[in-house]
């Protein structure tokens, strides 16, 4: 579903270049929830947006099911992110003065859905918000707010869910229910890749990848300075 093969991306800046990833290779399978962890800085948000084909590489290969979106126009691989990928971030993103529904129906405005209200309801339902349908994200706590925004990213029916940090706001119980929602989405086939400082993740994820400046490891660094 998802490969990076050897990949390498470089941030430009006037006084010096900054390694975003270095010779990065990763495979991801149906029905797997992979967690990346490591220091900030490290590279992890990089790897995400490369993933999810937000940032073009330097160098090296992103296929995501079976298709390297960097050869496409940018017009393709918008669309080959909106049905392929969910979004979900620490920041939530919600547009303020809309209500619960609405920001859950916003991932479909540029592309609309047939059924999107239903799913939408049904999504709404599933993150147990539907008493708070008609509530504009002040009103809600920040564990319901990323629930909105988890919903709002399986609106499309994505096959892969990318998250950057999602309970990194959350209080422990709050963010133990977005692990598990993300499980549950593993579970039934899709693909999550989780970056995050949270060693909780370790408990949900099935596997767990380590990155330290911009590479990947076979093993976190204490293991492999033991």
């Amino acid at each position: 579903m998802l490969q990076l093969q050897d990949v390498t991306k470089t941030y430009h800046r006037q006084a010096s270049n900054v390694v975003g990833l270095e010779d990065c290779s990763l495979r991801v399978k149906p029905g797997e929830f992979v967690s990346v962890q490591g220091p900030s800085g490290c590279g992890k948000s990089t790897l995400l947006l490369v993933a999810g084909a937000l940032l073009r590489p330097d160098r090296g290969r992103v296929m995501l099911d079976g298709t390297d979106p960097y050869a496409s126009p940018p017009e393709e691989r918008a669309r080959l992110r909106a049905k392929t990928i969910g979004f979900v971030f620490q920041q939530f993103h919600l547009l303020p003065y809309l209500s619960v529904l609405d920001n859950v129906l916003a991932a479909v405005l540029a592309q609309p859905l047939n059924g999107a209200r239903d799913r939408a309801m049904e999504l709404i339902e599933h993150v147990g918000l539907s008493h708070r349908l008609e509530h504009v994200p002040s009103e809600l706590s920040t564990g319901e707010r990323q629930r909105v925004a988890l919903a709002r990213a399986m609106l499309n029916r994505p096959r892969m869910l990318l998250a950057d940090e999602p309970t990194g706001n959350l209080d422990p119980a709050s963010g133990t229910v977005v692990l598990q929602y993300l499980a549950d989405f593993a579970d039934a086939g899709g693909v999550v890749l989780l970056v995050t400082h949270d060693q909780r993740a370790a408990e949900y994820a099935g596997r767990v990848v380590y990155m330290a400046e911009g590479r990947l490891l076979d093993a976190s660094p204490a293991e492999a300075a033991s």
